[in-house]
Formats: structure tokens, sequence, C-alpha cells
């Protein structure tokens, strides 16, 4: 790291570097065991669920860690990173429902078992 990084990063508050390092645990830990889920589930419809939820609120942790330590470094309120959570929102759960209903028409043409349609 060059020494002008480490000084930089000298100057950041207790309270905020304790902040940003429990958001961006808490947010990885959510997305790893999203992840797990999707070795655990037995059926595709089951895994293709707990990854995005741990997609989802794991991402909105870590957007929160850096958009703290952002704003701490820089001296003032940083909100590019609220745009890659916007994009992740926005684009996790459509991959979702793309994935979910190619594999239900599947199922129907090769006369699996499919989920009821309660929705």
């Amino acid at each position: 790291m060059s020494p002008e990084a480490s000084a930089h990063l000298a100057g950041i508050p207790m309270w905020a570097a304790l902040l940003v390092t429990a958001l961006a645990v808490v947010g990885a830990g959510v997305t790893l065991i999203g992840s797990i889920g999707l070795t655990v589930f037995r059926t595709f419809y089951e895994r293709v669920h707990a990854p995005t939820l741990g997609t989802t609120f794991g991402m909105l942790c870590i957007v929160t860690a850096s958009i703290v330590m952002f704003s701490v470094t820089d001296g003032a309120p940083t909100l590019k990173a609220i745009l890659v959570g916007a994009f992740l929102t926005v684009t996790t759960p459509v991959t979702l429902v793309i994935l979910a209903r190619a594999a239900i028409y599947r199922d129907r043409v090769e006369g699996n078992d499919v989920p009821a349609d309660d929705f």
C-alpha cells in the first residue's frame, strides 16, 4: 500500500471502521448463507430462491458499508454506490423470474411435476 493511501486510511474514525467492518462481514455472511442454500436444497425451484435472497440482503449491507466508508474518507456524502445497489436490486429478481419461468416451461413440456400455479 502506498504511503498516501495508508495516511488517508489512518484518518478514519474508529466508529466508521467498526461500522464498515460489521456491515461488510454481515453482508458477506448472508451472501455466503444464500450460496450454501444453493447446494443444500433439492429442487431447482428451491435452489434458485436462496441465493436471490442472500444476494439482495448481502448487497444492501455491502453497499451501505461502501457509502459509509467513502462518505467518511471524502468528507461529504457519497451516494455512487446506490447505483450499484439499484442495478442489482432490479436485475436479481428479474433473473430469478426468467429462470423460474423457463424451468416451469421445460418441466411442462417434458411432462414433469410442476409447482402449483397459485400466484
